[in-house]
């Protein structure tokens, strides 16, 4: 069968390289599992370090599942052979234990598997529902987010790491154009050009655990690095949308110094609340997006539910920003920061919980806070370079309020004088002395119409 005639460039061939980096030895230290997949390895990191996860097996069967009948495996291996430098380049460790053909029968295999795993599922044998429209896993299990599993039958339990896996772990991963390669690759020749079916998967996932909302354009010149960044991507603070973006590290240090961030319960000491805001309402969009109302002293922060992934997620979004703070900026890490500091004790976990900033499953309060404090061990972060800390301008409003002596001298009266009755008195006692002018005004005139009488 003769070999097929190379494609035109994917888009993201043409866009900046976002590096496939390795975490560093301090931050993996603190929990080496959080960076480490436990089902399936993809790329050539993890396929090098845990070979027992490569699953080739099941990679194959999705080649051949994934590929028409009339392209042959050495014609892809052919057009991806034109990537490999392109490829290579994008991981931060020197791809040098893999010769030619493994490395692009990885990328070949890895792709395939990628492509079948989140393929749109529905009951037509092509992938459309009733309608003739593309539908998703979501679309039949009561709209939350689900994979196809690459043997062919329903496993839940694989489900989920297989998400965790490809999905949530920076080191785990393929450049995003070799993806979109094999997907041009797998279009039957004449046929209609598609979706790819990875691209649209991490907004049912960051919908279904209420992480996000967002719908960021993909195309054009926002194009992923690979699936943690498509993921990424919807992650952005309406604060920076639609601004040109400040290097990271490169932006002009504010004057006013930053510090810790205090915890909540010394925040609500001195009368700023915590208030949980719904995604998709006023401007939210995700929930990096933390707001203050100074006026009304009122700190708004989207919700946080905590699963069993949620540092794991956390962590690697960190690691991603940590290799790519010019593609990316390091938004999550301000984001993390913050978080970790005002929930750093079981008080100000047990307080942000009563009002609906945190949710979690976890032992304790105590458990939580611990998770909390040790988020961003390991993370470099300058606070004070508004490139990279987009909650800068919102630390220095909340230090503000934190300071002002009226807004601490009426929390304190607040806290000490909560009584219905108490505050009845105080207003009571407050217009008797306001009546005293009056009251000997009126007696004085009293006592001259008297004089005047007699």
């Amino acid at each position: 069968m003769s070999p097929l005639p190379s494609l035109a460039p994917s888009p993201t061939q043409e866009l900046r390289k976002l590096v496939i980096g390795e975490v560093s030895n301090i931050t993996r230290s603190v929990q080496p599992s959080m960076y480490t997949p436990q089902h399936v390895s993809i790329g050539p990191n993890h396929r090098t370090w845990h070979p027992t996860l490569a699953r080739d097996d099941e990679k194959n069967a999705c080649l051949r599942a994934i590929l028409p009948v009339e392209t042959t495996v050495e014609a892809c291996l052919d057009e991806l052979t034109l990537l490999e430098d392109q490829a290579r380049s994008c991981y931060s460790r020197k791809v040098d234990n893999m010769d030619s053909d493994q490395f692009v029968r990885t990328l070949l295999r890895d792709g395939c598997y990628l492509l079948a795993c989140f393929k749109e599922d529905d009951a037509d044998d092509d992938g459309r529902s009733s309608d003739g429209s593309a539908s998703s896993p979501a679309d039949h299990r009561g709209g939350t987010p689900s994979v196809v599993p690459a043997t062919g039958g329903r496993n839940t339990l694989d489900d989920v790491a297989v998400v965790r896996d490809v999905f949530f772990l920076a080191e785990n991963q393929i450049p995003f154009f070799v993806v979109d390669k094999i997907h041009q690759l797998s279009v039957v020749d004449g046929g209609a050009p598609t979706v790819n079916p990875v691209v649209w998967y991490p907004k049912k996932l960051l919908e279904c655990r209420q992480y996000s909302v967002a719908e960021p354009e993909i195309g054009g010149e926002s194009w992923p690095g690979d699936l943690l960044h498509l993921l990424y991507m919807h992650l952005m603070p309406a604060v920076l949308k639609g601004k040109a973006k400040a290097p990271s590290g490169r932006g002009v240090p504010d004057k006013k110094t930053v510090g810790r961030w205090r915890k909540a319960t010394e925040y609500d000491s001195a009368g700023i609340k915590f208030r949980s805001l719904p995604l998709g309402t006023d401007g939210v969009s995700c929930i990096l997006d933390v707001k203050m109302d100074s006026r009304r002293g009122i700190l708004g922060v989207p919700r946080l539910n905590i699963d069993a992934d949620t540092w794991r997620l956390l962590r690697n979004l960190m690691a991603l920003e940590q290799h790519n703070p010019e593609a990316t900026g390091k938004h999550v890490t301000a984001y993390c920061i913050f978080m970790s500091q005002v929930a750093s004790t079981a008080a100000d976990v047990d307080l942000l919980s009563g009002n609906g900033v945190i949710v979690h499953v976890l032992g304790s309060h105590t458990d939580a806070a611990v998770f909390f404090t040790s988020l961003c061990k390991g993370i470099m972060f300058n606070a004070n370079e508004p490139g990279s800390n987009y909650l800068l301008a919102t630390y220095h409003q909340m230090e503000k309020q934190f300071r002002s002596r009226l807004r601490r001298w009426k929390a304190l009266l607040v806290r000490k004088h909560s009584n219905p009755w108490i505050t009845v008195g105080l207003i009571a006692g407050a217009l008797g002395l306001a009546c005293v002018p009056w009251c000997k005004q009126f007696s004085l005139f009293w006592v001259t119409g008297m004089e005047r009488a007699n």
